[in-house]
């Protein structure tokens, strides 16, 4: 018979599970990650209301500002993966900065909920709030962007005018889950390590990935489309940007808490489980 190893069964042996330095169900890596989601998730979904009006503002601001160096690459090149790297600045702001997108509030804010460490009305306020505050900054920054640099007026109206004009088909609502699932990957990817330098090389690739291979972001492309309408010469309207984004958050939500979050629940069953028993006796 061959012998069980860890990971095999449902059920891990004791003998397996002394190895690690943790008593958890999970190895030490994964049980150190997830600790460090409910740490960050307990706090991000504790804010008050303007704190977390006020963070989301930051993010959108701050992400402009990868949407500016990406358009003025591409506006030097005509390159997509070029400007798709120089966006990526505005991710590592969003680390360094510690703001946040709407995006990046589909696993820990929601693994915190499901262990019963906070509320769903947390969750939802901190969504809406953050989606709110993430347009406001966009779009004022992007309102600056269009008067300091006319030179970049036809590739604002261009990229905007690719997204928003795209149509509502199985294509757009495909990149909307992509990138739903690559933002909430940079998460995962991000809460799995404290080295400062891997969180940054993650941002630098997934942000490479969405911008360069122009995936469906909520955030990043209405930044786009705010561009194209703050120049005037936009051939969309805001109606049209409002329907365009309602395609693309129902496809980045499918995409991070379907692709992502739901299996790494599926995956930490066990610790969630315990999770949840644990508040239950303390009448959480």
């Amino acid at each position: 018979m061959t012998p069980e190893r860890p990971g095999d069964g449902n059920h891990a042996d004791d003998a397996d599970r002394a190895r690690g330095s943790t008593d958890g169900p999970l190895e030490d890596e994964l049980e150190d990650a997830v600790d460090r989601q409910l740490d960050e998730g307990v706090q991000r979904l504790g804010r008050g209301v303007v704190e977390t009006t006020v963070t989301g503002f930051f993010g959108g601001s701050e992400v402009a500002f990868g949407v500016l160096a990406m358009v003025a690459v591409y506006h030097e090149t005509g390159s997509h993966l070029l400007g798709g790297l120089a966006f990526s600045l505005g991710f590592v702001a969003l680390l360094l900065g510690h703001s946040e997108l709407f995006t990046e509030g589909f696993l820990v804010p929601v693994v915190t909920v499901v262990a019963k460490r906070a509320r769903i009305r947390s969750l939802l306020r901190l969504w809406g709030l953050t989606l709110a505050g993430n347009l406001l900054g966009g779009w004022l920054i992007m309102w600056l962007v269009v008067q300091a640099f006319p030179d970049l007026h036809g590739d604002l109206v261009e990229a905007g005018t690719h997204f928003v004009e795209a149509g509502l088909s199985l294509e757009t609502f495909s990149l909307a889950v992509l990138a739903g699932a690559a933002i909430t990957l940079l998460t995962r990817m991000q809460s799995g390590t404290d080295e400062m330098t891997g969180k940054i090389v993650a941002a630098v690739g997934i942000g490479f990935l969405l911008a360069g291979l122009q995936m469906f972001h909520s955030i990043l492309d209405s930044l786009l489309a705010f561009g194209a309408l703050h120049t005037g010469d936009a051939g969309f309207g805001y109606v049209d940007w409002a329907q365009w984004f309602s395609w693309t958050v129902a496809g980045n939500m499918v995409g991070g808490l379907g692709l992502v979050t739901l299996l790494r629940l599926v995956r930490s069953r066990e610790r969630f489980a315990q999770e949840r028993r644990d508040a239950t006796a303390e009448g959480r």
